[in-house]
């Protein structure tokens, strides 16, 4: 009679221990919010406190300057091979980002200009086209690699998901311009092309020629492009 008691206390509890487990999983599947209002970065270690891969400046020393970036005012420079210009505006330029978990970035485009496939490893990515016409896209993960593309105009908005390959190009005969924000303070950028054949030191000829199903000499040939 008392293993049989056990047995329905048992079940009884059973619900609600799978309750706690769900809630346990779910806090350790996302960061933690930070303890307090702000953490100016700071480089001087005197005196500070790391948070989140930054030290902290203290509160009481933090000035409106670390919160103010004027960058994103003037147009960037397109005269480079791709034809493009990407102005940050996260953590390294605005100290007051630092545990914030957002960012900004400007891309000016030239007349075809291209801002070539690559990958925010921490960020999903908003675009808003403030000037000009784009063809943006972003393709999914293996197996499907599905490509989602539009035409955006001004005023328009796109998604790019965290971590998968996107792009922009400017189809306009004029410049562009559009406004990222992106959902950390620190997104990263891998530009694939780059990654692949301009990595230091480079990837053997013999990864890429096989991975990408061309000549040797075309692989040596975009190596010495970058």
């Amino acid at each position: 009679m008392y293993s049989l008691y056990k047995l329905k206390k048992m079940n009884t509890l059973l619900p609600y221990i799978a309750l706690l487990a769900m809630a346990f999983s779910l806090v350790s599947a996302s960061d933690p919010s930070p303890l307090q209002d702000f953490c100016v970065a700071v480089n001087d270690t005197h005196e500070t406190v790391f948070v989140n891969g930054k030290f902290c400046k203290d509160p009481k020393l933090a000035t409106p300057n670390d919160f103010f970036f004027s960058g994103l005012r003037l147009p960037g420079n397109t005269s480079n091979k791709v034809g493009s210009l990407v102005t940050p505006a996260n953590v390294a330029q605005i100290p007051g980002l630092n545990t914030v978990g957002v960012s900004l970035a400007r891309v000016d485009y030239a007349p075809y200009g291209l801002n070539p496939p690559h990958i925010h490893p921490r960020a999903t990515e908003i675009l808003t086209v403030l000037e000009g016409t784009l063809y943006a896209g972003f393709v999914t993960s293996n197996p499907e690699n599905r490509l989602f593309s539009k035409v955006l105009y001004k005023g328009d908005v796109f998604v790019f998901p965290k971590g998968l390959i996107h792009f922009q190009l400017n189809v306009g005969t004029t410049k562009a311009m559009a406004i990222s924000t992106l959902s950390s303070q620190n997104p990263g950028v891998i530009t694939i092309a780059n990654a692949m054949f301009g990595s230091k030191p480079a990837i053997s000829a013999d990864v890429l020629t096989k991975a990408f199903q061309v000549d040797k000499n075309v692989v040596e040939n975009l190596q010495s492009r970058f």
